[in-house]
């Protein structure tokens, strides 16, 4: 007895995005937690998952992942443009650190974060709003690297009036030599950025979904707002917005290199992001579930070992 067999005539049934089999997501997951390195034949060549013992380590690492590839964009004079997330968080600690030890200006990076809280038509929280992705990107690292940061002329947020302009912005960066990496965490319902599943019903191929820029006011999926809840509201369903603005897939799967993080564990035993990172490695890529296509490009995810499981009931 499951959600499988028990699904028909229940609170379930039609919540989770229609393009969704839910015996095929399942059967993703691998007894052996040790195989979800296993390689798929629809990875890029330079994509590899890196496993991390420790929140500790998972930061670090991925904060020295992001640190070098500014540095290394500085050393060769090249632009550097960034897509960045506001979920995970640890890792901006550690770059900060990184490039502050090197003494890495950072005036040759153009910052876009990838989405921001919205109503319906767009309008987002005030950057003086603690739950805002401005103010967590101010304070988490733009601010921390003081006289070697961004240039504020550079930082970009996901706007009513900002975000319909990064795709042009980046197009004009790329022309003139500048490597986009796109930062990323996945959504417990495998969204990139706040590009949920269920806006594939719009779209008849998945062609048509990969040429989408951006969303103002996107409709969020009722699991994406509880996660939220849960990781950055203290529980407090009633904080959070039903919607937001959004990057779109011509975005994020422009990248030329990508740095993934999925840290989504709680405590004794408990997370959320165990099903959301065997869904993203190992299902083939489809436009009903975003985080598919992450693995194409090149680039590292960086997980917490524990994540891969083994995902068994364990009573909490």
């Amino acid at each position: 007895m499951d959600l499988l067999t028990t699904l028909s005539g229940s609170l379930m049934e039609g919540f989770f995005p229609a393009g969704w089999n839910l015996k095929k997501i399942d059967a993703c997951v691998d007894a052996n937690p040790a195989n979800i390195t296993v390689r798929q034949k629809w990875w890029h060549r330079s994509f590899n998952p890196v496993p991390c013992k420790s929140v500790a380590d998972f930061d670090i690492y991925m904060g020295h992942e992001i640190a070098l590839t500014i540095k290394q964009a500085r050393d060769k004079n090249e632009e550097a443009a960034l897509i960045l997330p506001v979920g995970p968080m640890g890792m901006y600690r550690w770059a900060v650190y990184f490039l502050t030890e090197w003494n890495v200006s950072c005036d040759h990076v153009h910052g876009f974060n990838m989405d921001e809280w919205s109503d319906a038509k767009g309008e987002t929280l005030p950057p003086t709003n603690t739950g805002s992705f401005q103010y967590a990107m101010e304070k988490a690292f733009y601010g921390p690297l003081g006289k070697l940061t961004v240039p504020k002329k550079q930082r970009n947020f996901a706007t009513k009036k900002l975000l319909p302009s990064y795709a042009e912005q980046l197009k004009e960066l790329k022309s003139d030599g500048a490597k986009l990496t796109v930062i990323f965490g996945i959504g417990r319902v495998c969204h990139i950025a706040f590009w949920e599943p269920h806006f594939a019903a719009e779209f008849s191929n998945d062609a048509e979904w990969k040429k989408q820029t951006h969303r103002l006011g996107a409709k969020l999926h009722p699991l994406t707002i509880e996660q939220n809840a849960l990781t950055s509201f203290k529980s407090r369903t009633t904080l959070v917005p039903a919607f937001a603005n959004t990057i779109g897939p011509a975005l994020f799967l422009g990248a030329d290199k990508i740095i993934g993080g999925a840290d989504g564990t709680f405590s004794r035993g408990m997370m959320w992001q165990g099903l959301s990172l065997w869904m993203s490695l190992r299902h083939e890529p489809t436009m009903w579930i975003p985080s598919t296509y992450m693995p194409t490009l090149p680039g590292r995810l960086f997980y917490l070992e524990e994540l891969a499981g083994p995902l068994v009931a364990e009573c909490n």
